[in-house]
């Protein structure tokens, strides 16, 4: 109930209205403002993530405890700048790493040479292969950033197929980040589950394959045939000037491994960085390497010295001046900056809904339900990602819960750890900041993402459950 000095406060609106289910109301309200603004209103993606971040923090005022009308801002600026702060300086590296190399036709040399090798009929399984390889040592939007311009030009080569080339990449990347440590997410969750790490990375293994087959080849071949993406400008590239690098005969393009430079650079300074971390307690001298690998594997710096690489390349087999080549790159730097402003505002909208406490509110709920350990796991993790957007924050909320609860596992803690990955991946929408990376990199709408980037993180999450139910019953290795 109101008190009468609440109502007399001008300076706060004191959350006094509180009752059971008020975080679950929370997510619907978000839910019911953010699809009237982006699907039927639609707004600009920013303006609309943005506005829908404030319109939550104002029902977070009602609701939480301690949540002011001054918080309805700040905190939507604070999760904004936290967001730009993960992903600015790489998505803006990123959009000259595909200036650079979509306009040189070194992403169009590449993609030659995994036709060469293995056939233009399987230019699918090359690059989700190279997408889920990349995403062991590297976060799973450096991936991205990464193989992008590879789908791209391979659309421009061969004329087709984007839709299926878009959904491997995403396959690839995203199943690795959530099964395979030492990726970041999974590694978390062994370490917080106790699980061996040897073990967890081969059932992890054994858990992605048929997950990335299932998402990417089964799913994307399916969707190629009855969706047709076409070619959009973006990243400061135009479809007309993609048709004109995949024209050009193969001796006017960079070799090989000038080609390769910047996706070289990125994963191996990035993988020199997780090895030592994960490798130095076995291996005690790589400690001293730690703090040059920490440096030069940052994704920050890692990106910046690819951005550089492909800078450089771009200049070399484009006819223009120093004058050109750097209003090009600002160019590529004015679309990067809006794809991060949409990126950040997305996890902006995302961490509103966090702060309702719809999290906690559905792992509690959840652990109320008597189901088996590894089904639970999903869940919480499921919905708690739907919730609030982050699989990270799905992951580690779903592992605090299980940690205690482990003994009590009849199969090989590993299975947990890749049951909370697939519960972590399911569904992500709106809410997720990697959700409007795919949409705004590969030049998709909102529809189209949902139809690519959505379905297949739901794939992925359901194939892996099923995967570890299976093969836990088999071998449970406990």
């Amino acid at each position: 109930m109101f008190t009468t000095s609440d109502r007399m406060d001008p300076t706060t609106l004191q959350a006094n209205v509180q009752f059971a289910h008020s975080p679950l109301l929370t997510f619907i309200i978000g839910l019911i403002i953010v699809i009237a603004l982006l699907v039927w209103l639609d707004l600009p993606a920013f303006i609309g993530l943005i506005i829908s971040a404030f319109l939550v923090g104002v029902v977070n005022t009602v609701f939480v405890a301690d949540f002011t009308a001054a918080d309805a801002g700040s905190q939507v600026a604070t999760a904004f700048g936290n967001g730009m702060a993960g992903i600015g300086i790489p998505i803006l590296m990123a959009a000259v790493i595909g200036k650079g190399m979509l306009e040189s036709g070194a992403a169009q040399r590449i993609v030659r040479g995994f036709q060469n090798a293995l056939g233009e009929s399987n230019s699918d399984v090359a690059l989700l292969g190279s997408s889920s390889v990349l995403a062991v040592p590297v976060f799973f939007d450096s991936v991205f950033y990464l193989m992008a311009p590879l789908a791209r030009s391979m659309r421009a080569r061969v004329g087709r197929d984007y839709t299926l080339f878009i959904v491997v990449v995403g396959a690839g990347a995203a199943t690795t980040h959530v099964f395979v440590p030492p990726t970041p997410g999974p590694l978390a969750v062994a370490d917080q589950i106790g699980s061996n790490l040897g073990t967890t990375i081969i059932v992890g293994l054994v858990t992605a394959i048929p997950a990335a087959v299932v998402s990417g080849l089964v799913y994307g071949r399916w969707l190629n045939s009855r969706l047709d993406i076409p070619l959009r400008d973006t990243m400061a590239t135009s479809t007309e000037e993609l048709q004109e690098v995949a024209d050009r005969p193969t001796s006017e393009l960079p070799g090989v491994i000038e080609s390769l430079a910047p996706v070289l650079l990125a994963v191996l300074l990035i993988a020199s960085s997780t090895f030592v971390n994960t490798f130095q307690e076995v291996v005690p001298a790589l400690a001293s390497l730690q703090p040059i690998t920490d440096f030069l594997g940052n994704k920050n710096v890692a990106l910046t010295i690819a951005a550089l690489a492909a800078a450089y390349t771009f200049y070399r087999f484009d006819d223009m001046d120093r004058s050109e080549w750097s209003e090009e790159l600002t160019e590529a730097l004015k679309s990067g900056g809006n794809i991060a402003a949409i990126t950040s505002a997305g996890g902006a909208f995302g961490a509103l809904l966090a702060a309702s406490g719809i999290g906690d509110y559905l792992a509690n709920a959840l652990q109320e339900v008597g189901i088996g350990l590894l089904i639970t796991a999903w869940l919480i993790a499921a919905i708690v990602r739907i919730a609030q957007g982050s699989a990270t924050a799905a992951m580690l909320t779903a592992a605090g819960i299980m940690a205690p609860l482990t003994g009590q596992l009849t199969v090989h803690p590993a299975y947990l750890v890749m049951v909370i990955g697939a519960g972590g991946n399911i569904f992500s929408w709106f809410n997720d900041s990697g959700f409007w990376l795919v949409s705004e990199i590969g030049g998709l709408t909102k529809r189209e993402t949902l139809q690519t980037w959505t379905a297949l993180t739901t794939i992925i999450s359901v194939t892996g459950l099923i995967t570890v139910l299976i093969v836990s019953t088999i071998l449970p290795l406990a």
